[in-house]
Formats: structure tokens, sequence, C-alpha cells
């Protein structure tokens, strides 16, 4: 019976606010539209307020400032902003470029590879 009575009591409640709001656009609708959009920008200021106010302030944790300068690191890294363009053709000859490389690197072993080719051969 408890269900009934609260269901009852919150139908009553909603027939009165609709006869309300229907009354008050008939008889002095400036007024009823004033105070609507009045009452609704009074809450988004408030409602604005606290979201600026308390969960601003989560952003700016430690972990937060770790991700952000990754993100400007992983930016600096791998921007192309640096890179040279490929439309610039350089006017050089292949041919001769590749002759008159030298590989310093590169040197020659004297080994014994007469004795390994008799070992081979036997």
């Amino acid at each position: 019976m408890k269900k009934g009575k609260a269901s009852l009591f919150i139908y009553v409640i909603i027939g009165l606010a609709i006869i309300g709001v229907t009354s008050q656009v008939f008889t002095n609708l400036t007024g009823f539209l004033v105070r609507t959009l009045t009452g609704l920008a009074i809450s988004a200021l408030i409602i604005a307020g606290i979201y600026f106010f308390f969960f601003r302030n989560r952003n700016n944790s430690n972990e937060m400032k770790k991700y952000q300068q990754a993100v400007k690191q992983s930016k600096r890294k791998y921007s192309n902003t640096n890179k040279p363009k490929h439309n610039q053709t350089k006017k050089e000859s292949p041919i001769r470029k590749n002759a008159n490389k030298k590989y310093s690197h590169l040197r020659v072993i004297d080994g014994n590879k007469s004795k390994r080719k008799k070992r081979a051969s036997n």
C-alpha cells in the first residue's frame, strides 16, 4: 500500500504543476518566460562555477603534468617541420661520386688462403 500512496502523491504533484504552468502561459506569458530564462541562466552559472572550482583542478595532478610533458616531447621528436624537402635536387654525377669514395674502415687482411685451399683439396 505504501507504493500506491507514494505514486498517487507524485501523480497529484505532477498534475498540479502542469495546471500551474499552463495557467501561467495563458495569463502572463512574458513574465513566465523571463522567470524561466532567468532561472535557467542562474542554474547554468552555478553549475559552471561548481565545475570550474572542483573539477578543473583535477587536471593539474602530477600524473597529468607528466603526461602532458611526454606528449610535448613526442611531438618534438616526431614533428615533420625540421625535415628538409626532397624537391630540391642537387646536380652531381652519381658515377663520379661512387668512384671517389674511399672506405677507410675497410682493410685487406693477408692470410694463409693458399694453405687452406690445399687442405680442402686433400
